[in-house]
């Protein structure tokens, strides 16, 4: 009997919790009953999701940024079609794609002139991993510096340069020669590159857990420092990249001019895991020093047709579309909806980030009640308030977002590029309900409840 993928969807509907539960990760399953957060989505188009039931649901999580096209893009889908129809040998190995050189090729148009080379993997984590290994043997120091806070992957090259303690715990020993430093301290920085034994310093321009910014003087002086000690600048745009700030790269904000450059997430255009390291000439040709050496770095899956593709179709949608202007524009016209809401609810505090990568920033309110309230929260669980922000906007409103991080009042927003005016206005609408909820005088505790309330009635 062939394989009919109709067939099983028809007849398995309604079992993802309990397959999932059962064959894959019951953690999860438990986490997603307990939020209320347990939805069966069987359809996706642009910004927007679709349950068994025809509810529809306001993606600003866009997959952890990978739908920066929206979900189910024609031309994406439209290309791998074309691809499947046409038969194209893949994977061959001893070969040199065809559709490989050519992503290659966009991608180094797209960066600056110094960048010279790309190897393609299949996720930001392998990117990771690839700039680590490329960088130690570039500059024969064996010494790596990252930020607290940072997230680069859970691979264990990149969960040694992982700030989240939450991802760290009971994974030990990393990496030999890999510290932190806080992010958005020169000083520091420089301290730990002094001795000029520091292969590379690896950086998220926005830092993805708890939508961080540093200044402008920062990033001058992370460029000079690294010249100065010569230390290879490592920028992970896997989240920040192609066009999720408002331009094509999140460096570009700053005028930085990075060694190294990962990519993922958002290349694949929704549909096949790809991602790449992009990195000079020099660093790429001392590792390919030799034909004894030409395949001493590699992976099985970096060329496969469909992620190339996929790739090229992405990139010339964010052209086509105008996807970056459009993202600054969305972007701005968000700071500028939520900004009668900072003056309007004390417990939300700051607006941070840059184009539709957001960070809404809650903090203890100003009057004695509401405040005690909120201690009593802090002291549950650090950063609880966030999380009782996030429900509700998915059960009343049926908006998902995320809570930036463990122990943050940060929630973040990743909304696909292709969201506009109309997706602001229903997103801020929902957000000052939710607030003005949370101002009553048992929201605060009558909120924290829902949790544990969710947990006993869904694991009946």
């Amino acid at each position: 009997m062939s394989f009919e993928l109709r067939d099983v969807l028809e007849r398995r509907a309604g079992e993802q919790l309990a397959l999932y539960g059962r064959n894959v990760n019951p953690q999860l399953v438990r986490v997603l009953k307990t939020i209320g957060f347990d939805r069966q989505y069987v359809r996706a188009e642009g910004c927007y999701l679709y349950d068994a039931g025809g509810a529809r649901y306001l993606d600003f999580l866009a997959g952890f940024g990978v739908f920066g096209l929206g979900r189910s893009h024609p031309v994406v889908k439209k290309a791998l079609h074309d691809a499947l129809d046409a038969d194209l040998a893949s994977l061959v190995q001893l070969d040199t794609p065809l559709l490989a050189g050519v992503l290659a090729e966009e991608l180094l148009k797209r960066l600056h002139p110094g960048m010279g080379r790309v190897f393609f993997t299949s996720s930001g984590a392998e990117a990771v991993e690839a700039a680590l290994k490329f960088s130690r043997y570039a500059t024969k120091r064996r010494r790596i510096v990252y930020c607290d806070h940072a997230f680069h992957g859970l691979t264990y090259g990149a969960l040694s340069v992982n700030g989240g303690k939450e991802f760290r715990k009971g994974f030990g020993p990393y990496l030999p020669g890999v510290d932190d430093v806080p992010f958005g301290d020169t000083d520091a920085l420089e301290k730990a590159l002094r001795s000029r034994d520091v292969a590379a310093f690896v950086v998220e321009p926005i830092q993805g857990k708890g939508v961080n910014v540093a200044p402008r003087a920062y990033w001058d002086a992370v460029q000079e420092l690294c010249h100065r000690y010569g230390t290879l600048l490592v920028v992970d745009e896997v989240q920040t990249g192609l066009g999720r700030t408002g331009r094509l790269w999140a460096h570009e904000h700053w005028g930085l001019v990075p060694d190294v450059v990962t990519v993922s997430k958002a290349l694949s255009g929704g549909y096949v895991p790809v991602g790449a390291m992009v990195c000079s000439t020099e660093v790429s040709d001392s590792v390919y020093s030799s034909m004894e050496r030409a395949l001493v770095h590699s992976s099985t899956f970096k060329n496969n047709t469909l992620a190339m593709v996929a790739g090229l179709a992405t990139l010339q949608t964010i052209d086509d579309e105008d996807l970056v202007d459009r993202a600054r524009v969305t972007g701005d016209a968000m700071t500028k909806a939520l900004a009668p809401l900072l003056d309007r609810h004390d417990l939300f505090q700051l607006v941070r980030g840059e184009g539709l990568m957001v960070g809404l920033v809650f903090g203890e309110p100003s009057g004695g009640g509401a405040r005690a309230r909120f201690k009593l929260l802090e002291l549950a669980h650090k950063g609880l308030f966030s999380q009782l922000v996030v429900g509700p906007l998915f059960q009343r409103h049926r908006i998902l977002t995320q809570v930036a991080g463990d122990a943050m009042n940060v929630v973040k927003l990743l909304p696909p590029l292709v969201a506009g005016q109309d997706e602001v206005d229903l997103f801020v609408e929902a957000l000052d309900d939710v607030l003005t909820s949370a101002r009553k005088s048992s929201a605060l505790v009558s909120l924290a409840t829902t949790l544990t309330k969710g947990a006993l009635r869904r694991d009946r």
